[in-house]
């Protein structure tokens, strides 16, 4: 049981800090609760970064809470503050500035970074950004609206770099997406999707070009005109006023491994949000864990998983045993199409594709393990999305044949009676 003398010491102040902080106060936590974050802003929500808060007249961010909740169940707040070492024998930490903050209890939130890729010219090159924070919104939109041409390159086809093309080319943009692999969304969808957007982008303006490794950036004059000229080793080359990185991220470890703590692909923790270390838990994009559905470990880079980790991980500091056990769901917004995602469709062995008949752009890809309903991508589908994860969370069977068979409406009458 937790006393009024006991600290809780949060590290990461995005949605996975956030919620422990104020899930531990709902849990009864007593005693002093300190939230620490290099980020000097007010803790906001990420997922609209490569959003609405790029095409936003304004730098205001969307808070997570205001600063009011905090004061009311006294969170102390520690902004633009750096951790630089911990010291898991004597539970402590210190800061960039040298404080030193004692624990009793300490949870890692400390998130992922941008991968910076091996790219000759490119730490030489001050004009390219990466998307992770507030600032990072800040500085690409200053160097957008500074740019003569507007042209944007952004390296890496994944959901940030997309969604940051369709919110760049709305507000005018001459986008060009450079994809390393033989297809956008390559490693996180099938064909199908891939296709989808890639369809949905070139009919928006974005220019998709796939199989471009980048082996070289340099920064040059051109007409006058300062610009970051992007070489590939096909011999092709692309002019940019803003060039944007988005290849992916890595999970912030460096603590955790000062602390002695088990390591693999992120912070390994048990279902309880516990690490190797019996005082210190992670939460969020930084762990590593078990999913019991799926029987397999996972590091899931999600609001979700933030959310529902916090809980749990609030709950068994103070005492309260509970075991991490749930579905991974998310989403991307891209122009007026939005995907939903329930589940994990790794190891699938076939898969269905409905298109809904009368209705444009209302598909929905079903994943299967031989019987298994692994997971939906749903676009444009709530239905879709909302069946199913009913579906899997049931670990219901599917009947396959009426799920191919657009001309019977999708219902829960898909799923076969035991």
């Amino acid at each position: 049981m937790c006393t009024s003398k006991d600290i809780c010491v949060i590290i990461g102040a995005s949605h996975a800090g956030v919620n422990t902080a104020f899930n531990l106060r709902k849990e009864k936590w007593l005693g002093k609760i300190i939230l620490i974050d290099a980020d000097p802003e007010l803790p906001y929500h990420r997922p609209p970064l490569s959003k609405t808060y790029l095409t936003a007249n304004t730098s205001t961010t969307n808070l997570l809470k205001p600063i009011e909740s905090y004061k009311k169940d006294n969170i102390t707040l520690l902004l633009g503050k750096k951790v630089t070492r911990l010291d898991a024998v004597n539970r402590c930490l210190f800061l960039d500035n040298e404080t030193k903050i004692d624990y009793t209890k300490l949870v890692l939130a400390t998130g992922a970074k941008p991968i910076i890729p091996t790219i000759e010219g490119l730490k030489e090159t001050a004009s390219y950004f990466c998307l992770r924070t507030a600032a990072d919104i800040v500085a690409i939109k200053e160097s957008y609206n500074a740019s003569k041409t507007k042209k944007v390159v952004i390296i890496g086809g994944g959901y940030i770099g997309l969604e940051t093309a369709a919110s760049l080319k709305k507000i005018g943009a001459e986008v060009v997406v450079l994809e390393r692999e033989s297809r956008i969304l390559r490693r996180v969808a099938t064909a199908v999707i891939s296709d989808f957007f890639r369809d949905l982008h070139t009919q928006n303006g974005v220019q998709i070009l796939e199989n471009k490794e980048v082996s070289k950036v340099e920064n040059t004059l051109e007409n006058g005109v300062k610009v970051t000229k992007v070489h590939c080793t096909d011999a092709s080359c692309f002019t940019a006023e803003v060039l944007i990185l988005g290849v992916g991220v890595i999970p912030n470890t460096e603590l955790a491994k000062q602390a002695g703590l088990k390591l693999k692909n992120g912070i390994s923790v048990a279902n309880t949000g516990e690490t190797s270390n019996l005082n210190i838990y992670a939460v969020g994009d930084c762990t590593y864990h078990y999913n019991l559905h799926y029987k397999t470990y996972v590091r899931l880079e999600s609001v979700q998983n933030a959310v529902d980790q916090s809980k749990i991980i609030a709950a068994n500091i103070c005492g309260n045993p509970l075991i991490y056990n749930t579905i991974p769901w998310f989403w991307s917004d891209q122009y007026n199409v939005k995907l939903q995602i329930v589940g994990l469709a790794e190891n699938y062995t076939d898969y269905i594709v409905r298109e809904e008949q009368d209705k444009e752009n209302v598909i929905s890809v079903w994943y299967f393990n031989n019987d298994e309903l692994l997971a939906v991508n749903a676009i444009n589908h709530t239905k879709a999305y909302v069946f199913g994860t009913k579906f899997i969370k049931e670990s219901k069977k599917i009947a396959k044949e009426k799920l191919a068979d657009t001309s019977i409406p999708l219902s829960k009458d898909i799923a076969v009676v035991n």
